[in-house]
């Protein structure tokens, strides 16, 4: 799935921990998160995301997605 675009937030402990908005650009290690005033590049490793689509929240482990986009929609197929 397409995660541009989604809502998302940063769960967890870490120092990333509580930082939530739209995600803008993802890569292969990095997700962009606009929270309204910035934005802000957090990595996907060691990070725990929520996500919200079409009301249902879902948590992901970030190292579960270590992958390009258009390389995690390939996986599917």
């Amino acid at each position: 799935m397409e995660l541009i675009g989604m809502e998302t937030k940063v769960m967890g402990q870490g120092c990333h921990a509580g930082i939530a908005g739209l995600v803008v650009d993802e890569t292969k290690n990095t997700f962009v998160i606009d929270g309204g005033d910035r934005e802000r590049i957090i990595p996907k490793k060691g990070n725990e995301f929520q996500f919200t689509y079409q009301g249902q929240k879902t948590v992901i482990q970030g190292s579960e997605i270590l992958h390009r986009p258009e390389d995690r929609i390939k996986k599917v197929r």
